[in-house]
């Protein structure tokens, strides 16, 4: 339990031979080669429910209560700002961190810079024709019901640098002042680990089109850093 506890900010790693994806906590935390010494400022990718972090220069994003990161063709994510990372495999990343456009990585590697800015990665093509059957639909969706993004732990403002909690102090923290639960199958089946339930179900394999959540997403061009919405 300590353990589990201790790894709050480590995502699931998936095993995308299965049929169905099953999941379980990537070991060790993994340093990613990057340093957040304070919260960051997140503002609204225009029409989609992700934040990114325009002053940073890595690709650090914001979505469903998790922070990612696209760093060396791998993602991580975290719910803290500064870690600790899992890796997060391929198969399982959310529809929606696949979609954000490339002018909103602000470290793209070398490959994104023939394909077009206002259009996501061409994950298929890089990835391989096995990837792309796995996760068929990933580019297609209705833009008139994009979901709500979750609203930003703003709480952790209050711990930088020297301030900033141990794994396990994470988990204290972060059950005490985020009480966001998360739609996405493989975010909500970490959440559920964490929370102490390793006996729970796997997740099914990733939905190819979230469901509308909480409203429909802003216009585009509102890229206004969400505010006021920590829940307590």
């Amino acid at each position: 339990m300590r353990l589990a506890i201790a790894l709050l900010g480590i995502l699931l790693s998936v095993t995308p031979a299965m049929a169905q994806v099953s999941v379980g906590i990537s070991l060790p935390a993994v340093s990613i080669g990057i340093s957040v010494p304070a919260y960051p400022q997140l503002v609204r990718v225009p029409g989609y429910p992700v934040y990114y972090a325009p002053r940073l220069r890595s690709n650090f994003f914001f979505y469903e209560g998790l922070y990612w990161v696209y760093q060396d063709d791998d993602w991580y994510a975290s719910s803290w700002y500064n870690g600790p990372w899992g890796r997060v495999s391929r198969e399982a990343v959310p529809v929606f961190i696949l979609r954000v456009p490339i002018r909103y990585y602000r470290n793209p590697p070398s490959y994104f810079r023939v394909w077009r800015r206002n259009a996501p990665p061409r994950w298929g093509e890089h990835w391989g024709h096995e990837w792309e059957q796995h996760r068929s639909g990933w580019d297609r969706w209705d833009r008139r019901s994009v979901p709500a993004p979750a609203p930003l732990p703003l709480y952790q403002r209050s711990y930088p640098g020297h301030r900033y909690p141990s794994a396990e102090q994470q988990a204290e923290l972060h059950a005490r002042h985020y009480r966001y639960q998360p739609h996405d199958p493989v975010v909500k089946q970490h959440y559920q680990e964490q929370a102490g339930h390793p006996g729970a179900a796997p997740a099914q394999q990733p939905q190819q089109e979230a469901p509308p959540e909480r409203g429909q997403g802003r216009k585009d061009g509102d890229k206004g850093e969400e505010r006021g919405q920590e829940r307590k």
